[in-house]
């Protein structure tokens, strides 16, 4: 059948009546003229007056936003530090005695039981609460210092220790959710339960994009992982923001992207004919229904006809240099593994993503923790280091705020039988550490304090909140005024609490 001329688009067929009867002027107008208006400042304000090259972002259905709110919502607040994130996280809980806490006083308390004193009562996991004791558990890995202010790090992280002079290590983060699944929402949603939009969403909707050819956020899994606890999509979910603000899983395979490519036997020729008429659809729909998940999905069409050539061209790291797969380590030449995941995220922020995420699983030692830490460190240490070297070289670092961490810290104490050589530990929330680097934040100090057992904070405590609402800080969010309306309250990112670690701020 040939194609149809513009003249010709029109509906066909009595289910399209009540439609085409609405296309008429008047009804246009009335649909449109809060949105005209709309265009008028936008012309004034530039296109990232909503959402980058986007328009104005649509509400969800039960939401109620004006566009002042709108306008308010999508400027930056002030001149931002950073222009994008890459957001390192180790799930299962990186124990912090092994990697940056130093706590040479448990050598002589080895064994004896945790005091009262110190534990205070605190809430343990029910894999701990049936022990009679709570053995103490010094850490069997030498630590040193290094940099130019002598920060304490392990034998793990040989890699790491090379570039603490870019590092600001925290370590007296803390929060309230002591199991992985609701620890992991908390950090990523600001909330324990599902149905919050991630961090990534939020910096999406509220800075939209710099880069039209690619999504604003993007997640890469590594899958030479030890698969311990589970990850859910939900963690990098929009939950009430338009869908268009989701993260975009990018795999390591042939598709790194599902359903993106063309199907076999079709050349994609008349492609962007297709979507111009499918666009033109949606949009009829819309004009009637209003329901904005019809513009999310215009828009997300219209990305995935763009990804079809941006996407294989950055993941192929094949062409990179010898001397970056040397600098990343073995494994950064075996595409999906961490160390290439990283290699991908320099090229996605190359880019200028706004937002990369890497989530690296197989922290979560309640057992034989030395022999799986070391392993852990093995596979990242490296990649990690060489990600803020590489970042830094190209000029990239001074606007690129890099995230290591994961969901809380270990305690003290072994969780079962502890030996000379092996020992696990639980899930502690009360203290543990991770560090940022890059724009905006302070080089080369550790920030915060906990007591001789890292069982409480004893100096500068930093909330869950409080890593959000500086995040959003160093994107130029002031995180109190960055909210969204929905069922008659108003949301935002770090909940009803939240401050600003303006001390780790250069």
């Amino acid at each position: 059948m040939p194609p149809m001329h513009d003249e010709e688009f029109r509906l066909q067929g009595p289910a399209f009546e009540e439609i085409n009867k609405k296309l008429d002027r008047r009804h246009f107008l009335t649909k449109t003229t809060l949105g005209l208006g709309a265009l008028a400042m936008g012309s004034l304000f530039g296109n990232r007056l909503f959402g980058g090259s986007t328009t104005l972002a649509a509400a969800t259905p039960g939401a109620s936003t004006t566009l002042e709110e709108d306008v308010l919502r999508a400027i930056p607040n002030f001149a931002p530090r950073a222009k994008r994130v890459v957001y390192l996280f180790m799930s299962g809980g990186p124990s912090q005695f092994e990697t940056f806490d130093y706590k040479p006083k448990l050598v002589s308390m080895a064994g004896q039981n945790l005091p009262e004193s110190v534990r205070q009562g605190q809430r343990l996991t029910g894999m701990s609460a049936s022990q009679s004791t709570l053995p103490i558990a010094p850490s069997i890995f030498k630590f040193n210092q290094y940099g130019k202010n002598g920060t304490w790090v392990s034998e793990l992280l040989p890699y790491t220790a090379g570039v603490v002079d870019d590092l600001c290590v925290i370590n007296s983060l803390y929060s309230e959710a002591i199991n992985h699944d609701p620890a992991l929402t908390f950090f990523q949603t600001g909330n324990q339960l599902p149905g919050r939009p991630s961090i990534g969403s939020w910096i999406s909707y509220g800075l939209g994009s710099d880069n039209v050819n690619l999504p604003t956020f993007i997640v890469l899994v590594s899958k030479n992982a030890v698969k311990d606890q589970p990850l859910y999509s939900r963690l990098w979910g929009n939950g009430f923001l338009s869908s268009k603000f989701q993260g975009v899983q990018f795999g390591s395979g042939k598709d790194p992207v599902l359903f993106l490519n063309n199907p076999d036997g079709y050349d994609g020729s008349d492609r962007k004919e297709m979507l111009n008429y499918l666009s033109k659809l949606n949009e009829l729909q819309n004009s009637v229904y209003g329901d904005p998940e019809v513009e999310a999905r215009i828009s997300q069409y219209e990305m995935a006809y763009r990804m079809q050539t941006s996407v294989p061209q950055v993941m192929d790291i094949s062409k990179e240099p010898d001397e970056v797969f040397e600098m990343y380590g073995p494994d950064s030449r075996n595409p999906g593994t961490y160390a290439a995941n990283c290699i991908l995220a320099r090229k996605l922020l190359e880019k200028d993503v706004k937002f990369v995420q890497l989530y690296h699983q197989g922290w979560d030692q309640h057992g034989n923790l030395p022999k799986g830490i070391a392993h852990q460190c093995k596979d990242t240490d490296q990649a990690t280091a060489a990600l803020v070297k590489d970042l830094k070289r190209r000029g990239l670092l001074e606007d690129t705020l890099v995230i290591w961490g994961g969901e809380f810290g270990r305690t003290v104490y072994s969780q079962g039988k502890l030996t000379a050589d092996d020992y696990g530990r639980d899930h502690h929330p009360r203290c543990f550490t991770m560090w940022m680097a890059g724009a905006g934040v302070k080089a080369g100090i550790t920030y915060g304090q906990t007591d001789d057992f890292s069982y409480n904070i004893v100096k500068d405590p930093v909330h869950v909140h409080d890593f959000q609402a500086t995040l959003l800080y160093l994107m130029g969010i002031d995180h109190e005024r960055f909210t969204f309306k929905m069922q008659g309250r108003r949301f935002r990112l770090t909940d009803v609490s939240g401050r600003v670690v303006r001390d780790i701020i250069a």
